[in-house]
Formats: structure tokens, C-alpha cells, sequence
């Protein structure tokens, strides 16, 4: 019989390699998004709306909220080392931001087992609630970290 594995002995264990890998992600950073807070479960990433981010009514378009939220919500599913992958989201858009505007996407863990994950995602500009997402993982046997 397999010995079960506790999630967050692994997390805290290895948070430095998880960490690395989760904040080095290439498209947030294109984007400009900064990981902010990193917990096991939880995920706080910020961006600063910029000119060429907004739709044509000059408010941030849906994409660049979803990137953030989406974003966030891989860090969180995958802040035990285990490869996680995004099943379904869900987003409902609120309030619209504008360019200079700091958005914050904070993703929390509602429940994991060991084959998915299920997260709420809420997108704040200020004290204002923009945008939230539900959004459900996969976990994977894999660790996209070396296991000792």
C-alpha cells in the first residue's frame, strides 16, 4: 500500500522551489502581474492597468481581469508542488477599473481532495469587489518539484 503524502509537509518543506517556480510564471509576467502573498491554498497577486489593457469604452478589458484571477488561482492550486491544472472557471465582472488602477486577485482554497482542488477567486480595485471567480483543479500525480 502506498503511504499518503501530506500536502503541506511538502509545501512547507519545499516553499522555496514551489515558490520560484510559481512567481517565475512567463505570461504574468508580461503582463506586469506581481505575486504578492503565497500561502498554501492562498495567492495574492496584484497588476497596475496600463493604457493598452482597456477595451474600447476605456475601461480594463475582461481578458486582462481574468489573467490576474486566473493567475492567482494557479498559484494557489499548485502551492503544494503537485501539477495542477485549471478544470473550469466560472467569472462574473462586477465593476470596471481604468488605466492606473491597482487590481488584486486574492485566490483561496475552499476545498481539496485528492484529485481536485475547488477555489473563489475576488478581483478588488481599493475596497471594491470588480470581479469573482470559481474556478476548479486538477491535480495530478506528478510534482513539478524534485522530491526528496
Amino acid at each position: 500500500m502506498k503511504k499518503k503524502v501530506d500536502d503541506y509537509q511538502i509545501y512547507e518543506k519545499y516553499y522555496e522551489q514551489i515558490f520560484q517556480q510559481v512567481k517565475n510564471d512567463p505570461f504574468a509576467q508580461s503582463l506586469g502581474i506581481q505575486l504578492t502573498k503565497f500561502e498554501a491554498g492562498f495567492a495574492e497577486a496584484i497588476l497596475e492597468v496600463k493604457s493598452h489593457m482597456v477595451n474600447a469604452y476605456g475601461t480594463v478589458h475582461g481578458a486582462v481581469i481574468y489573467a490576474l484571477a486566473d493567475h492567482a488561482f494557479s498559484v494557489a492550486c499548485n502551492a503544494y508542488g503537485k501539477t495542477s491544472l485549471g478544470l473550469s472557471t466560472t467569472i462574473q465582472f462586477i465593476e470596471s477599473a481604468k488605466p492606473g488602477d491597482k487590481i488584486v486577485a486574492c485566490a483561496k482554497e475552499i476545498k481539496r481532495n485528492y484529485r481536485t482542488g475547488f477555489y473563489r477567486i475576488d478581483i478588488f480595485h481599493e475596497q471594491n469587489l470588480i470581479a469573482t471567480m470559481e474556478a476548479v483543479s486538477y491535480r495530478k500525480d506528478q510534482y513539478f518539484i524534485e522530491l526528496d
